[in-house]
């Protein structure tokens, strides 16, 4: 990976992870005034997939079949990367408490660690072992999983599908665009993926409700398109963009302990926009994360390029 392009694969994922952080800030609003987690998604990535679809036309004149050759990648940031993370996520934290969904959907870089190390039947480096307990453990403090709720099996199942999925996400990513540019990717991801969301919401697979009243946002009333519009652009068209691209510059691995900040991101909003306290454990947890990656960036071995070579390096030697 040469350097300047991992320093702007990381300016990227910062920007992902800002703006990543803000989605709840933005939808609690919409929550409270009785709209479905579901409903509330489903018109939040059809909204980014608008708002990124005339730059996904621009980026793809002369240059369609770009689509067709990127066709899996497509639907697979689609139907696992936006719809599926999205409602196995939802369905969990029905189930178990909030902070243990969290917790479990972002182990989603230990898990791809854990690919390229059955992948390639070699341990990982030292590096790679200790930035992960340490960002695992900034991610404990950060979240601070309650311990209130009994033990679900079938939610912490959910919750492990919501990171399976996160963790196909970035693999999806960070995978050779063959021509696609990754903003259209993610245009054409949301858009089909919103559809999928809305799909399954009309079937009544989950509670899917909106209302038009108007919300209590920062203070004030605002119409309920507001926070929508907001969550729309920022956290979702400006997020998924920004995201995809950095997993093309920095890896699926590295960029996903890159998104581990979208969980600081996420508790610095809350406590600046909602009056969420911010705790000392959580200052430092998200001091722990930014070691972790400081640790994982130093090795150069990605699981999208394991996954792309049919033998296993320690086979090939």
């Amino acid at each position: 990976m040469k350097r300047p392009q991992a320093s702007a694969g990381l300016v990227f994922a910062l920007i992902a992870a800002a703006t990543f952080g803000t989605s709840g800030a933005l939808i609690k609003p919409l929550l409270e005034a009785g709209w479905s987690p579901a409903a509330a998604v489903t018109v939040r990535v059809l909204c980014g997939g608008l708002v990124l679809a005339p730059f996904a036309l621009v980026s793809l004149r002369r240059r369609w079949d770009a689509v067709w050759r990127g066709r899996w990648r497509i639907l697979g940031m689609a139907a696992v990367g936006v719809a599926g993370t999205q409602l196995a996520y939802f369905a969990a934290i029905q189930r178990i408490p909030v902070g243990t969904g969290i917790l479990i959907e972002y182990m989603a870089p230990l898990l791809l660690v854990a690919v390229v190390w059955i992948r390639t039947r070699h341990t990982p480096k030292a590096v790679v072992l200790i930035g992960s307990v340490v960002a695992l453990a900034g991610l404990v403090l950060v979240v601070s999983p309650g311990g209130s709720g009994s033990f679900d099996t079938l939610g912490l199942g959910l919750a492990l599908l919501a990171m399976v999925g996160c963790a196909v996400f970035y693999v999806i990513s960070a995978r050779p665009g063959d021509g696609l540019p990754p903003v259209a990717l993610a245009a054409a991801g949301l858009l089909l993926g919103g559809v999928m969301l809305g799909a399954v919401g009309l079937v009544g697979a989950v509670p899917f409700t909106a209302t038009s009243a108007d919300v209590s946002m920062f203070g004030s009333d605002v119409a309920w398109w507001v926070p929508l519009l907001l969550v729309g652009v920022i956290s979702t068209a400006v997020a998924y963009a920004t995201s995809i691209t950095a997993s093309g510059m920095l890896g699926s691995r590295l960029a996903s302990f890159a998104g581990l900040l979208e969980v600081v991101a996420a508790t610095f909003y809350a406590w600046l926009l909602l009056g969420e306290q911010l705790t000392v454990p959580q200052l430092i947890g998200g001091g722990l994360i930014l070691v972790g990656i400081a640790f994982v960036r130093s090795e150069k071995t990605d699981v999208a390029e394991t996954l792309a070579d049919p033998v296993p390096a320690a086979a090939s030697r």
